[in-house]
């Protein structure tokens, strides 16, 4: 039998309460307290558990000494269920917003790269087209905008998505990011009409913390370079604060193109013509299968993407 013919099956039988607990078991990493939290006896609880293990035709928790602790199945389903305690919370907002006299809200989450480009110019479209919407914009890194979506925070994430988590959401490309190496206005190489790789160890790293993009593609640039990573890095993923530290100091750092050639035309850093060969994977707007999108977000999705606008605009 096919898994789909197993969903209408599976709400029918399963309970809000059921879903409350789990989530409260990831909040507090056990079962009995869990219960506790919930006002709920642990017998209660254990059979509770059971009846949505027998629904779901799989075990959630294992026992461990005396206590119980989530499978990789009850992990799973974990998951699942914070994303639709993220969705329940969205649709609360919204409806909020809308009794308030408003046209709704819209949650997007961005890395920085489309921020002075793309994603400010589908805000003021959005904006335009409707003016009592409610909008939150979140700058992050891709991963952590990532959880944000699956945990129903976000509507949009403008980012990249690991290819794992391909089959539960939908990507559209935008455009790859080229990376700039950036330093103050009174950097000594600042006003080098070319600069080569190996002059810049002899100053001190601004980069992204490990495990986000940017850094993955810098560390195999210093890899190609054969030059070890910069000893006493700062790591950061703020853009504030990079241009802040490289204004005061001889620091260097690595930001967006799009982003350095904003700043630089404003006269508040240099781009150092020093050119990073390795690329970053595309960015693009990622949404969930599973959550249908408002007609504000569709028309968002729309104007991010510069594709032909409802009603004409």
């Amino acid at each position: 039998m096919p898994q789909t013919s197993l969903t209408p099956q599976l709400l029918n039988r399963l309970r809000m309460r059921q879903v409350a607990l789990i989530l409260a078991v990831g909040e507090h990493g056990t079962l009995r307290k869990a219960s506790s939290e919930l006002g709920m006896t642990q017998p209660a609880a254990t059979k509770m558990i059971q009846e949505l293990e027998s629904a779901l035709g799989q075990k959630l928790f294992e026992r461990v000494g005396r206590g119980q602790k989530l499978t990789p199945a009850g992990n799973s389903v974990l998951r699942y269920f914070s994303g639709m305690r993220g969705s329940i919370e969205a649709m609360t907002r919204e409806l909020a917003e809308l009794q308030l006299g408003s046209s709704g809200r819209v949650s997007v989450g961005s890395i920085m790269a489309p921020s002075p480009t793309l994603l400010t110019q589908a805000i003021i479209a959005l904006k335009k087209a409707y003016p009592l919407l409610s909008l939150d914009v979140t700058l992050d890194t891709s991963d952590r905008l990532f959880d944000l979506l699956r945990e129903g925070v976000l509507d949009v994430a403008i980012g990249r998505i690991r290819g794992e988590h391909w089959a539960d959401y939908v990507f559209t490309p935008l455009e790859n990011e080229e990376l700039a190496i950036v330093v103050g206005m009174q950097h000594p190489l600042g006003t080098q009409p070319s600069v080569a790789f190996a002059s810049l160890l002899d100053y001190p790293w601004i980069l992204q913390p490990t495990g986000s993009p940017m850094r993955e593609v810098l560390e195999q640039e210093f890899r190609m370079q054969q030059a070890p990573m910069p000893r006493g890095l700062i790591e950061t993923a703020s853009i504030l604060t990079t241009t802040n530290l490289i204004a005061e100091t001889d620091m260097i750092g690595v930001v967006p193109q799009s982003i350095a050639d904003t700043y630089a035309r404003h006269g508040l850093l240099r781009v150092l013509p020093c050119h990073i060969q390795h690329k970053m994977e595309s960015f693009g707007s990622i949404t969930r299968k599973d959550r249908p999108l408002s007609e504000a977000t569709r028309f968002f999705l729309s104007a991010l993407h510069q594709r032909e606008l409802p009603d004409g605009s």
